[in-house]
């Protein structure tokens, strides 16, 4: 028999690709990464050894994927199409590289996922397998199998007797990791209807946040977060800190109609709240302390780090030259900044740096105002003169 690794969630998809790979005459190990979804991994694993697999991989890769991943992508300030914070996609070429490591291990020749042929992730998981090693054949079982639904895939593993947690009452699609949500499928499909709140896993609804707003500091070294609220936190920590208090006030919800990298519209429901805490303050500092060149230059960059994160280029030379730019411009990104939680707003109210570029001498209006006015006059006769007819 030949051997596969297929990337295991204990989800709908790959739940029904073991057996379906299994009735293939492939020999299943399952690799399952611990990227922070505080899933009950013994419980996965039962599932997956129940489904057919042979042997099942498990590796914590959170610490791994916070400092190599997620903070490369906030001090680019990466994120797709204005909303999207990039958490499932930050995700999928950690997973790769040990999908690969794993098939490696176990000599294997193919590596399998349970993306579907419309989605973003088959992208990312087979890009990087093809750049990390392009002999490994590559099986996508949702692309090819008999199945034409959800509720097709709902019935076969109950008559295989596959164990899942979806219903068809309850269809929704999730992934997630510690830095956020993705949830899409059933109702969500139809971009009129409002999402329910049953399609929700962390955040409260801004009805049900405090009636008070709560005030939080995030101190940055260099642009890593460091401290909340003047206490060091190690990263896993910190972020942890953080997505509870953003969920308990409603903060880092979104509902968008995204470009997919394959073509279409969807929409997609997600929550991320720690990660929306971070990108404001991590702005906002920035703000502070970039000289505005580079500040406008980023912004581009930032654009085009996402879209490389988005479309799986995770490992490609671009984004890792575009790493060092983004890496020049963090020297200075060090300060603290303020920021008010208030029923699902997270709103800046006050940053400080020891690198700032704000001068209130030149910015007052009050009689400490020490900008020479006069000097106006002459800049916009030069500013102005290529326009002339």
């Amino acid at each position: 028999m030949k051997k596969v690794v297929l990337a295991y969630s204990g989800g709908l998809d790959t739940s029904c690709a073991v057996q379906w790979l299994k009735d293939k005459g492939y020999e299943v190990i399952c690799f399952i990464a611990d990227l922070g979804q505080g899933e009950d991994f013994e419980k996965i694993e039962k599932r997956a050894l129940i489904g057919g697999a042979s042997k099942v991989y498990i590796k914590d890769l959170r610490k791994e994927f916070v400092e190599d991943f997620i903070f490369p992508s906030l001090k680019a300030n990466a994120i797709y199409e204005g909303k999207y914070l990039l958490a499932t996609a930050l995700g999928r070429p950690l997973i790769a590289k040990y999908l690969v490591e794993v098939a490696h291990k176990e000599k294997a020749s193919s590596v399998a996922h349970g993306c579907t042929g419309k989605g973003n992730d088959q992208v990312r998981f087979e890009v990087t397998a093809q750049i990390l090693d392009p002999k490994l054949e590559i099986i996508a079982p949702v692309r090819v199998w008999e199945f034409k639904s959800r509720e097709e895939e709902i019935e076969y593993a109950i008559k295989k007797k596959i164990p899942i947690d979806v219903t068809k009452k309850k269809p929704y699609s999730l992934d997630k990791n510690l830095w956020g949500v993705s949830i899409e499928s059933g109702i969500l499909e139809d971009p009129w209807i409002e999402p329910p709140e049953d399609c929700y896993q962390w955040t409260n609804s801004s009805e049900d946040a405090p009636s008070r707003p709560a005030y939080v500091e995030i101190e940055f070294d260099k642009g890593i977060p460091k401290k909340v609220n003047g206490k060091g936190y190690d990263a896993l920590k910190l972020i942890d800190i953080l997505c509870n208090l953003g969920s308990t006030h409603g903060i880092g919800r979104s509902d968008m109609i995204e470009n997919r990298l394959v073509g279409i519209k969807s929409r997609e429901i997600y929550e991320a709240p720690a990660a929306t805490i971070l990108h404001y303050a991590h702005r906002e500092l920035e703000a502070l302390v970039l000289d505005r060149e580079t500040a406008h230059y980023k912004e581009g960059v930032s654009l085009k780090y996402a879209e490389l994160i988005y479309y799986g280029l995770w490992y490609s030379k671009l984004r890792i030259a575009l790493d060092k730019f983004i890496e020049e411009t963090q020297r200075n990104v060090s300060g603290t900044v303020r920021l008010r939680l208030y029923k699902g707003s997270c709103s800046v109210v006050g940053r400080k740096s020891p690198h700032s570029l704000y001068r209130e001498e030149l910015a007052t209006y009050s009689a400490k105002d020490k900008f020479d006015q006069k000097l106006s006059e002459g800049f916009i006769r030069i500013f102005g003169m290529p326009f002339q007819k």
